[in-house]
C-alpha cells in the first residue's frame, strides 16, 4: 500500500506545468463543445439532449416508467387541427367574478395603500359600462343623460355625485348600479342598492320591450334595457353567494340563465359552476360542463380545470405516484392526467398560483384567456374547491409539467388549442399591478440542469487553464496541494485500519 502511495507522489512531482495547462485546455475544450451542442439541440427540439436520453433510454433500463406522460394523448382531440386559427391578436374579456369596487376593491386600498386596478383595466370597464348601460335615446329620460356623462367620469367621487342627481330626478337603474358597485362599502350594502335598481330596471324593460318593435331607436332602448336587468340580476346572485346564500344564488343564476339563453357573452355558467362547487354538487357540475364544454365554444380555465378536477376527483384520493410508476396508469387515472394536460395547455400558469408557488392578489375586472390574468382570477374563487377534493392537488403537482413535454416545439405550434398568443405577456402587464405582482411568461422553457451545469463546467476549466498558462508554478502547488487534501481521508483511514489490525494479516491483504 505504501509503495502505491510513493509510486502516486513520484508521478505527482514528474508532472509538468505545461501537463496541467494541456488537461485544463481539454477539459474545457470538450465542455464547450458538449456546452454548444446541447444549447443548439435544445433551441431545435426544447428539450435537453442528455436529460431526454436519459429518460427515454436509461430509466426504462433501471425499471422506470414516466407516469407524467400517457401515450394517446395526441389522440385525445382528433379534431383539433380543423380548429385552430391563428391569433392576430388577444382578445380581453370581462372577469365574470369580478369584484366589487366599493366594498372590495376599495377595502383592500385602505388597508395596504396599494391599487389593486390599473388604469388600463379601469378604462376598459368605463367602455363596457358605457357601451352595456347607454344608449342613443337618453336624452328622452333625464336621468338616463346625467348618468350617460357620469359613466365617462374619470374621477370616482364625481360618478357618485352624478348617480346621486340622477336619483334626485327619478328611479335610475344605472344609478343604483354605480353606487352599489363604487359607493357602498359592504356586500349587504350594495345588495339593498342592486335590489332598489332591480325595482326601477324591471320597470323599465316591461315598457322598454312593448316599444321595441316601433323603430331602431327603441330597439336600442330595449337592449340596453336588457342589458342593465341581467347585469342587476347577476350581480344579485354574486352577492348571495358572497354572503353565503348559495343554493339562493344558484337558483338565481339557473333562472337568469333560462330567461335570457342568448346572453352567453356574459359567462354566467361559470359564476354557476363556482357556486355549484361550493356545494360539493359535482352531478350538477358535471351537467353543466357536459353543456358548455363543447369544441365550438371559447374555452376558458374554469371550464378546462374543472373538468380535470372533476376527474382527479376519482381517482386522486388513492393516487401515489410510486405505486403508478410500478403498475402503470389505470384508465381513471389516464383520463385524469389528460384532463390535467389538457387544462395546463390552455393555460399553464393555474398550477403555480393552485399549488401556492406563486402569491396570488385581486383578480382584475378584465382578463385575458390563457393569460396570467385569467389564471389569477380562476385560483382566487378555486383554491379552495381543489383544496377540498382530497388528493387533487397531490395529482396536479406530480403530473403538471409533462405537460411541457408533450406541447410540440417550437413553440408556435398547438396541440389542442389554437398556438398560443405571443401578445398575452404585454396584455397582462397592462392588465396586472406589475408593481407588486411579478407577471408570469409563458411559454417560456427553464434551461435543463445539463445546460446548466456543462457551461458551468466550461467557464470553470477554462479559467484553470487560463490561470495555469499564466501562473504554472503556483498552480502546480495548488494542485499538489488539492490531491493530498483529496486523498487525506483515505489516508487517515488506512492509518487507522493498519493500527487495529495484525501485521502479519495486513501483510497477507496487502500481497492479495
Amino acid at each position: 500500500m505504501f509503495g502505491t502511495e510513493s509510486s502516486l507522489s513520484m508521478f505527482l512531482n514528474t508532472l509538468t506545468p505545461k501537463f496541467y495547462v494541456a488537461l485544463t485546455g481539454t477539459s474545457s475544450l470538450i465542455s464547450g463543445l458538449i456546452l454548444i451542442f446541447e444549447w443548439w439541440y435544445f433551441r431545435k427540439y426544447g428539450t435537453s439532449f442528455i436529460e431526454q436520453v436519459s429518460v427515454s433510454h436509461l430509466r426504462p433500463l433501471l425499471g422506470g416508467v414516466d407516469s407524467g406522460t400517457p401515450s394517446n394523448s395526441n389522440s385525445s382531440n382528433g379534431d383539433a387541427d380543423s380548429n385552430r386559427q391563428s391569433v392576430s391578436e388577444c382578445k380581453v374579456w370581462r372577469n365574470p367574478l369580478n369584484l366589487f369596487r366599493g366594498a372590495e376593491y376599495n377595502r383592500y386600498t385602505w388597508v395596504t395603500g396599494r391599487e389593486p386596478l390599473t388604469y388600463y383595466d379601469m378604462n376598459l370597464s368605463a367602455q363596457d359600462h358605457q357601451t352595456f348601460f347607454t344608449c342613443d335615446s337618453d336624452h328622452l329620460r333625464p336621468a338616463d343623460a346625467i348618468m350617460q356623462k357620469a359613466w365617462r367620469e374619470r374621477n370616482p367621487q364625481a360618478r357618485i355625485s352624478a348617480a346621486h342627481e340622477a336619483l334626485e330626478l327619478e328611479d335610475c337603474a344605472t344609478a343604483y348600479i354605480l353606487l352599489a358597485e363604487e359607493e357602498a362599502t359592504t356586500i349587504m350594502e350594495a345588495e339593498r342598492l342592486f335590489k332598489q335598481a332591480l325595482k326601477a330596471g324591471e320597470g323599465c324593460y316591461r315598457r322598454s320591450q312593448q316599444l321595441q318593435h316601433h323603430g331602431t331607436q327603441y330597439e336600442a332602448q330595449h337592449r340596453r334595457d336588457t342589458n342593465v336587468l341581467v347585469y342587476i340580476k347577476r350581480r344579485l346572485a354574486m352577492c348571495s353567494r358572497k354572503l353565503g346564500r348559495t343554493r339562493e344564488a344558484v337558483k338565481m343564476m339557473r333562472d337568469l340563465m333560462k330567461e335570457f339563453p342568448l346572453l352567453s357573452m356574459f359567462n354566467i355558467h361559470e359564476n354557476l359552476l363556482e357556486s355549484l362547487l361550493e356545494l360539493q354538487n359535482y352531478a350538477d357540475v358535471q351537467a353543466v360542463l357536459a353543456k358548455y364544454d363543447d369544441i365550438s365554444l371559447p374555452k376558458s380555465a374554469t371550464i378546462c380545470y374543472t373538468a380535470a378536477l372533476l376527474k382527479a376527483r376519482a381517482v386522486s384520493d388513492k393516487f401515489s405516484p410510486e405505486a403508478a410508476s410500478r403498475r402503470g396508469l389505470s384508465t381513471a387515472e389516464m383520463n385524469a392526467v389528460e384532463a390535467i394536460h389538457r387544462a395546463v395547455e390552455f393555460n399553464p400558469h393555474v398550477p403555480k398560483y393552485l399549488l401556492e408557488m406563486k402569491s396570488l392578489i385581486l383578480p382584475p375586472e378584465h382578463i385575458l384567456k390563457r393569460g396570467d390574468s385569467e389564471a389569477i382570477a380562476y385560483a382566487f374563487f378555486h383554491l379552495q374547491h381543489w383544496k377540498r377534493v382530497e388528493g387533487a392537488l397531490n395529482l396536479l403537482h406530480c403530473t403538471w409539467e409533462g405537460t411541457f413535454r408533450m406541447i410540440p416545439y417550437p413553440l408556435e405550434k398547438g396541440h389542442l388549442f389554437y398556438p398560443y398568443p405571443i401578445c398575452t405577456e404585454t396584455a397582462d402587464r397592462e392588465l396586472l399591478p406589475t408593481v407588486f405582482h411579478e407577471v408570469s411568461v409563458y411559454p417560456k422553457k427553464e434551461l435543463p440542469f445539463f445546460i446548466l451545469f456543462t457551461a458551468g463546467l466550461c467557464s470553470f476549466t477554462a479559467m484553470l487553464a487560463l490561470l495555469t498558462h499564466q501562473f504554472p508554478e503556483l498552480m502546480g502547488v495548488f494542485a499538489k496541494a488539492f490531491l493530498s487534501t483529496l486523498f487525506a481521508p483515505l489516508n487517515f483511514l488506512m492509518e487507522k485500519v493498519e493500527s487495529i489490525l495484525p501485521s502479519s494479516l495486513w501483510h497477507q491483504l496487502t500481497r492479495i
